[in-house]
């Protein structure tokens, strides 16, 4: 990827405003040091989205109705139409984290009708995404499908949650955000680029010792 476009918030920039959102996933030292996460410090470029963000991220990936196995395959599935290696990338950590096999997340790639032995909702799923992001609607069937499923408040999760990664992946591409620093880059085969098998990583907020469990070392 080339330079950043919207590089990360230089020092020299960090307004308290600023500072507030990178404390807000309660990352230790970030008021003083920054935070380690690019996406928290390239959204700091705008605070009052910035703010908005974190807001809505934290209903996303904290408060949110679905299960969390539900909205990895659906993050893994997005980050693979929209050719996000960013989100890919972390998010197979966090499959990890789950339990999830290598085996079973590169399955997504093939999608709702994989090999695989996916569930019937983890096809469901699949399908909502990709009929999502190609055709902006779900079918009947489709709907149908995740209703035996999900609550009305999980089908507007779904749909919204859908939404956010695309518009996120979206951002990140065209801001052209780097991976942070000292990251051993996974790609799509799985591999990463030292070699070595990918393991488990934490998303902001997940734990206590998140920031120590990001894979960035």
């Amino acid at each position: 990827m080339s330079e950043p476009r919207i590089p990360n918030l230089p020092r020299e920039e960090w307004t308290d405003g600023a500072r507030e959102v990178f404390a807000f996933w309660g990352e230790p030292n970030a008021w003083e040091e920054g935070s380690r996460t690019n996406i928290i410090m390239t959204m700091a470029n705008n605070v009052d989205l910035a703010n908005a963000y974190n807001l809505w991220g934290r209903h996303i990936m904290v408060t949110n109705t679905l299960a969390l196995r539900d909205r990895e395959i659906l993050t893994m599935r997005v980050a693979w139409l929209v050719k996000s290696e960013y989100e890919w990338h972390n998010h197979v950590g966090y499959c990890l984290n789950l339990g999830m096999s290598l085996e079973e997340i590169a399955a997504i790639k093939d999608g709702p009708d994989s090999a695989f032995p996916f569930s019937d909702l983890d096809r469901a799923i699949m399908r909502a995404c990709d009929e999502l992001i190609g055709t902006n609607d779900l079918s009947d069937a489709a709907w149908a499908a995740l209703t035996k499923f999900y609550s009305k408040q999980q089908m507007m999760d779904l749909v919204f949650t859908i939404g956010q990664y695309v518009m996120t992946s979206w951002a990140i591409t065209a801001f052209r955000m780097p991976l942070e620093p000292h990251t051993d880059m996974i790609g799509w085969d799985l591999k990463t680029a030292s070699g070595k098998t990918p393991q488990p990583t934490m998303k902001p907020g997940e734990s206590d010792d998140w920031a120590d469990r990001r894979g960035y070392d």
